[in-house]
């Protein structure tokens, strides 16, 4: 009952119940469309990758002498893909941050991994075969192999890019 003045307003419960449905249905529908705007990883044909298969590029946003081979995505764009690194024994990326989360799975050696905004071997872990770690967006970290090649898994989304805590160190400024 409200009331307005002296008259007094009755709302049935039936017109209650439809309003309270009609706003339950309207706010389900919002949220199976904000559902539908995620960009979903498509392949459009079974694949299987082997490392001595794959066609290995320079990777330039990286310090020289890492690799990468696309799996499936685009970095470049919005969305879902899977990229293989591969990095060089003795071979150190500076510390640096990333727009959105990551996912990195050692397929081949040992990486390092370490959070800070400076490089330091002795403050982190090494990853071996078959270990991952996930790194949320914007969290500063750093990564080194010792005396072995390593090749790792990257799962992210897109665009992908990368800001080194030092200006100095990007190779995309040293050309």
């Amino acid at each position: 009952m409200i009331k307005e003045g002296n008259k007094y307003l009755f709302l049935e419960k039936k017109a209650m119940r439809k309003i309270f449905v009609t706003t339950c249905l309207l706010m389900a529908a919002m949220n199976a469309n904000a559902a539908d705007l995620i960009d979903r990883m498509t392949a459009d044909k079974m694949q299987s990758f082997r490392a001595e298969q794959l066609k290995w590029k320079d990777e330039p946003i990286l310090p020289k002498g890492a690799k990468s081979a696309l799996l499936l995505g685009d970095p470049s764009k919005p969305g879902v893909f899977i990229v293989w690194l591969k990095f060089p024994p003795n071979y150190p990326i500076p510390a640096h941050t990333h727009p959105f989360t990551e996912v990195i799975t050692v397929l081949k050696g040992k990486l390092g991994n370490g959070m800070g905004k400076t490089l330091d071997k002795n403050n982190g872990e090494i990853l071996k075969v078959g270990e991952s770690f996930v790194l949320p967006a914007g969290h500063s970290h750093y990564v080194w192999t010792n005396e072995e090649e390593t090749i790792v898994e990257l799962i992210a989304t897109g665009p992908w890019d990368i800001s080194y805590t030092n200006p100095a160190d990007d190779p995309r400024k040293k050309k």
